[in-house]
């Protein structure tokens, strides 16, 4: 069973993400309330914060930064975002079963 804050759909990950900007570095924390928090050194001005989370995601699962999409939650802290196929997973994040 797969907790609250991950969800597969296929081959897809859907995150829920409390993102929390201008951190010193970026960095994955663990979940809380529901979602998994991030640090994210980008500041929220501009979508700066959103890039560097789609980059920052795309690195740590292995996938090109065009895989992942921002679902909801654009001007907020608690977004939900896809990973298409992630090839690496990180702390937390069981295999899909449809995978």
């Amino acid at each position: 069973m797969e907790p609250g804050w991950y969800r597969w759909e296929g081959a897809d990950l859907i995150l829920q993400v409390r993102a929390r900007p201008r951190a010193g570095r970026d960095q994955w924390l663990e979940p809380r309330e529901g979602r998994i928090c991030v640090r994210i050194a980008a500041p929220p001005v501009d979508g700066k914060a959103n890039a560097q989370l789609r980059e920052f995601l795309a690195a740590l699962f292995g996938v090109a930064k065009n895989q992942v999409t921002l679902l909801a939650g654009e001007t907020g802290r608690d977004k939900r975002l896809r990973i298409s196929a992630p090839n690496r997973l990180p702390p937390g994040i069981g295999p899909s079963s449809a995978a």
